[in-house]
């Protein structure tokens, strides 16, 4: 198949760039890759996570030191829990104890927003069939149902078989079809979509040999997120001839490595800015802000907006800026006022 082929092409250049790198510089790219796999997965279920607390929890439990960690979120520690149990521990067997864990980590409460949900277990379906539905009341639009919970145990269990056992099935393959079979039994209340991502990135690690990620196939997914619902439910809905959801996952898979490239691009500009000032001598409050300009700061950087993140006076702000100007690492861009921007100077002379 010319689509796996490019694919798997790709996966490869990848992975050899990456691994030529240092320790630090692949330690970088990880938890870049995770910190946006975790945001972009949640975010297609319409949940918006913290980036911080995302890369500060990522961070910390796989033991990397890095400038402005803060503290995280019970739901934000949870997904983070799934994802690198996953990732990190990708040769062990996916077992029934093992999805239930990672659903009891993404619903700590033991709700989904109001609504308590069965957490840890396959649904019950207590308030009739699983449904995928849109549209206002009274003009709902059926796009898929699951099929019922009493059929869950045995579905599920011969899903599980099939994961463990099938060792013939190229792992790229493996990892679309095993994305396709897991969402269309839905087996639990509700995470169902971040559950078949994580098994999905799983069996990707697998493909891989390596613990380390380096592409995020979530935000990919995010991106085209119009597409990946409709052949989602065009193949639910068909006679499941699997073969447009597999071009597609390929296709998308391809895509999502192309990217990969600006992750390599940022991780390497990162490293020889701070090689290119390490003789700078640079406090807390600098270096906290010049690695949120590094990982992509939102919006316009203000002297406001840096007393307010660092919880200074503006004019302890406007002197941390002046110093970084000062040692050629801000420059400004002229507006007037409290209004002034910064930003960092991209050129490393």
């Amino acid at each position: 198949m010319k689509a796996l082929g490019e694919a798997r092409n790709r996966q490869g250049r990848i992975l050899g760039k990456m691994e030529s790198l240092g320790f630090e510089l692949q330690d970088e790219a990880v938890l870049s890759t995770l910190t946006l796999d975790v945001l972009k997965s949640s975010e297609i279920e319409g949940e918006i996570l913290s980036m911080d607390q995302v890369r500060s929890s990522i961070a910390r439990k796989l033991g990397l030191d890095v400038a402005g960690m803060v503290p995280s979120d019970r739901n934000v520690e949870g997904i983070v829990e799934m994802m690198l149990d996953a990732t990190q521990k990708f040769s062990e067997p996916l077992s029934k104890d093992r999805l239930c864990a990672w659903h009891a980590a993404l619903f700590p409460t033991g709700r989904s927003h109001l609504s308590k949900i069965t957490v840890g277990d396959y649904r019950k379906d207590a308030t009739g069939p699983m449904q995928v539905v849109s549209g206002p009341m009274g003009k709902e639009k059926v796009h898929f149902q699951a099929p019922n919970s009493n059929r869950l145990e045995g579905e599920m269990s011969q899903f599980l078989q099939w994961y463990e056992e099938e060792n013939e099935l190229d792992l790229v393959l493996k990892a679309g079809i095993a994305h396709l079979w897991f969402v269309t039994l839905h087996p639990f209340d509700d995470g169902n979509g971040r559950i078949a991502r994580a098994i999905t990135d799983m069996t990707l690690a697998r493909s891989d040999k390596s613990e380390k990620r380096f592409y995020s196939l979530s935000a990919q997914i995010r991106l085209e997120i119009k597409q990946y619902y409709e052949q989602l439910e065009g193949t639910q809905k068909g006679d499941l001839d699997v073969t447009d959801w597999i071009l597609w996952f390929l296709q998308c898979l391809s895509h999502s490595l192309s990217a990969t490239e600006a992750i390599l691009s940022k991780t390497l500009f990162k490293a020889e800015f701070w090689r290119h000032h390490s003789s700078a001598f640079l406090h807390e409050r600098q270096l906290k802000m010049i690695n949120k300009l590094l990982d992509g700061f939102e919006g316009n950087l203000t002297s406001s907006k840096w007393a307010k993140i660092n919880h200074c006076s503006q004019d302890t702000a406007l002197r941390d800026i002046q110093d970084l100007m000062d040692k050629n690492i801000l420059q400004k861009h002229l507006s007037g006022g409290r209004s002034t921007r910064y930003s960092l100077r991209l050129k490393l002379e």
